[in-house]
């Protein structure tokens, strides 16, 4: 098994740029699945569940091979969001397999439901669904326990280089495997920091300007961006600052259960057959509770500031559920698909379209908070 693996390591390593041109490739396909044959929706999801399970694993091995290998000397530095969660990943195994779990299950738990829909009762589907969100609601609360800071999405780094610039294979078989003599030579210099000798022209700031005109751009526009910030040089775990009040924590519990409310509420009405709002009510008051409870972080701290932006702007997925989707965006939506089948430009968008809205319809985690 171990001899398996390592062979499809090595393939991987040769064969990183064709491979992620192909799951790129594969993704965009998987978008116009829906409605094409029977169970295309299942096709499709899983098909995409597959694809992220497999980038999950070959971002693993890439991110040995680009930490183990001397001969690759990134040019531009991590992201914020990378450097907290690999930090993070590699002080605790904890954090580790619990962050992996949570993410194996964002991508598989759509596939779950479709799979469920076709198997078992309606009680039974809800039942599954809830027992997801308990789950992920208790693995949730135990990576707020163990960081002591606002959890960030997602929750794992992200690829976040060039597959074309990892050095060329070498005859090491596997990041996982020791070569079998070391390397007498010192290694080679990157291509990048050669001197190839050719005379690079002077910047546009360095030319004294033409007597006809000016420079457009000032030194201060062209150096400001590359001047180093505070969150450049704290270290990576420092990057959010722990929760020091009962009120922070209060309030990133109650964005963590949000979800699990939510799903609880609807299953309940669901399975009573009773059309209430009280579960996007209730959701929609924790999602402010939470916003207006959280800390207003400094200006300094760009990671914080990026995380609570990204989850106001979820907020717009409101819109997609409960009574707000079915009196307001549905019927929008269609009168648009109806007006593109007649417009020979917008058809192709407006199909598209009506292909996706039973599904938001019939599925809870096409839109699941």
């Amino acid at each position: 098994m171990s001899s398996s693996l390592a062979h499809y390591e090595s393939f991987l390593i040769n064969n990183v740029s064709t491979i992620s041109s192909l799951e790129s490739s594969l993704r965009s396909i998987t978008w116009f699945l829906p409605g094409r044959f029977k169970d295309a929706e299942l096709a499709s999801e899983a098909l995409t569940a597959l694809l992220n399970v497999t980038s999950l694993y070959h971002d693993t091995i890439l991110d040995k091979v680009v930490s183990s290998n001397p001969r690759y000397r990134p040019l531009i530095p991590a992201s914020l969001h990378t450097r907290f969660t690999r930090a993070w990943t590699e002080k605790t195994t904890l954090y580790k397999w619990t962050a992996r779990a949570l993410e194996l299950i964002r991508f598989t738990e759509l596939v779950i439901e479709m799979s469920l829909r076709r198997k078992v009762s309606e009680k039974n589907k809800w039942r599954a669904i809830v027992l997801l969100e308990t789950i992920k609601a208790v693995l949730r609360i135990l990576l707020l326990r163990t960081t002591r800071r606002p959890l960030v999405s997602p929750l794992i780094p992200e690829r976040d280089f060039d597959p074309n610039t990892l050095p060329p294979p070498s005859n090491e078989s596997s990041p996982t495997l020791a070569p079998s003599s070391p390397s007498s030579s010192p290694p080679a210099t990157p291509d990048h920091l050669r001197n190839n000798y050719i005379p690079l022209s002077p910047h546009s700031l360095l030319k004294s300007p033409s007597s006809g005109g000016s420079v457009d751009t000032s030194v201060e526009d062209f150096l400001l961006p590359k001047a180093l910030t505070t969150s450049s040089v704290k270290p990576s775990l420092s990057l959010i600052r722990k929760l020091s009040s009962p009120q922070d924590w209060l309030s990133e519990l109650i964005y963590i259960l949000r979800p699990l409310v939510y799903a609880s509420l609807l299953a309940s009405d669901r399975l009573s057959k009773q059309r209430s709002n009280r579960a996007l009510v209730a959701a929609l008051f924790m999602e402010f509770l939470s916003r207006n409870l959280r800390r207003a972080p400094a200006t300094s701290a760009v990671l914080e500031r990026s995380e609570y932006a990204r989850r106001d702007k979820d907020m717009i997925w409101y819109l997609l559920r409960g009574s707000i989707w079915e009196s307001y965006t549905r019927p929008k939506l269609e009168a648009f698909t109806n007006h593109a089948s007649q417009a020979h430009w917008l058809g192709l968008f407006g199909a598209f379209v009506r292909e996706w809205i039973p599904l938001i319809d019939d599925y809870y985690y096409y839109t699941a908070p």
